[in-house]
């Protein structure tokens, strides 16, 4: 698949399993496709915060409203998101914050409302749960569902990128969904141990789920086989990969404590003082979304 030239490309890093290296993945992919020349933003789905804190914006975590939650739930306040986004030296983040914890529920809300929004004689029960809500209200009982949270957040930008990248939440939920929803294209990292097939197994179920009720087509770019090491294990679980992704790219990213101390610093690999091999697994996987997303070479 290719894209115009000038369209903004989004991409959702995204996997449930805990501990797969995701956060990390993410802010890597970004600062590759910033050393090929790319404008990135990069927006933290995580209610925990981990990207945030990781590219050294902790104060953002702890900022007091309007935030991430507010654009993200208020129709009426999408254009917050350009108060929002915060400068870096390799992308520009919107930063995920502490009220992306009451996030999960208000969205819940807002898909039920969706949902009751087609039954005329449920007004008064779209009345009550969006006094159970802290920004819901009737007005997404005029939408057919409540997952283009993100997407209209995306759209009330005040200048473009040539990619979004999204973080998504370790977890299966409304923040995960809406986040697929919006930029209908994952990049899928996972660990090379037998607990991740059923990640995997459940991811794929999940896609197909949202597939399904939103009528869209998501389209996978690529798998990172995340910490690899030469162990059996880790030779079976890549053949297994092989298997179920048989027609997209996977790049293996080997076990290097560098990768850790970059995030520690604050910023992807390419902008830490200590060379790390695995740069040219992220440069490749970079060209690679140039090549998909139909953007050519900037040379110097």
């Amino acid at each position: 698949m290719s894209t115009d030239e000038s369209a903004t490309a989004r991409l959702c890093v995204t996997n449930s399993k805990g501990g797969t290296g995701k956060t990390t993945v993410a802010i890597n992919v970004a600062g590759a496709l910033n050393r090929r020349g790319r404008d990135v933003l990069f927006v933290d789905m995580d209610p925990q915060g981990n990207a945030t804190e990781g590219l050294g914006l902790v104060s953002a975590y702890d900022a007091q409203p309007p935030t991430l939650f507010d654009a993200l739930t208020d129709p009426e306040r999408r254009d917050v998101v350009n108060d929002l986004v915060v400068e870096h030296p390799e992308m520009d983040v919107l930063p995920a914050n502490i009220d992306l914890l009451q996030a999960e529920q208000e969205l819940t809300i807002a898909e039920l409302v969706a949902r009751m929004g087609t039954r005329p004689d449920l007004e008064p029960g779209i009345a009550a749960l969006s006094e159970m809500a802290i920004n819901v209200g009737p007005a997404y009982a005029d939408e057919p569902h409540a997952l283009g949270s993100l997407d209209a957040v995306i759209a009330a930008l005040d200048r473009e990128y040539d990619y979004v990248v999204v973080d998504s939440p370790p977890f299966y939920g409304k923040l995960t969904d809406t986040a697929i929803y919006a930029t209908q294209h994952v990049l899928v990292p996972a660990l090379t141990e037998a607990s991740s097939e059923r990640a995997i197994e459940l991811l794929i179920d999940q896609i197909a789920a949202l597939e399904r009720q939103a009528n869209v087509e998501v389209s996978t770019v690529g798998v990172v086989a995340n910490r690899v090491e030469k162990t059996n294990e880790d030779r079976t679980m890549l053949r297994w990969l092989e298997e179920v992704f048989d027609d997209f790219p996977i790049w293996e990213v080997r076990k290097r404590v560098a990768l850790q101390r970059a995030f520690s610093e604050g910023a992807s690999i390419f902008e830490y003082e200590e060379s790390v091999d695995m740069e040219a697994v992220f440069m490749e996987m970079a060209e690679r979304l140039d090549q998909q997303f139909g953007h050519v070479e900037v040379t110097a």
